[in-house]
């Protein structure tokens, strides 16, 4: 089956739309998406923290499970911090991208606060 050609004998859908070739980019609603993603993020790790401190305070806390509560919060707080900064900065028209730094320490923390969740609830 031959492929359907578009005004001007192009391929329809190898390119740009006539109307749009010397227009500057639109980002649609690709950020929009991205802050959304980060909101959701952030709710679930929220959740999570509350749901673990819940059950920490309700079968008892140890030693171990203190220590590995008070690294989750440390974690929760600094995936917060991250999020929020990423979130802020994805209001921009042309926002920046994410630097390796930047990701490198939204994954580490997510990470700790997993395994620090783990800790309290083992």
């Amino acid at each position: 089956m031959g492929a359907v050609r578009g005004p001007g004998g192009t391929a329809r859908g190898t390119g740009p739309p006539p109307e749009r070739a010397g227009a500057a980019r639109d980002p649609g609603l690709q950020p929009e998406r991205t802050r959304l993603a980060w909101r959701r993020t952030t709710l679930a790790c929220t959740v999570a923290a509350v749901l673990a401190v819940r059950s920490a305070l309700h079968e008892g806390l140890s030693a171990a499970g203190a220590v590995a509560g008070a690294l989750g919060l440390v974690c929760w707080l600094g995936f917060l911090l991250v999020a929020h900064r990423r979130m802020t900065a994805l209001t921009a028209p042309r926002p920046r991208a994410l630097t390796p730094g930047v990701s490198a320490a939204a994954a580490l923390c997510t990470a700790a606060l997993a395994l620090s969740g783990v800790a309290v609830v083992v």
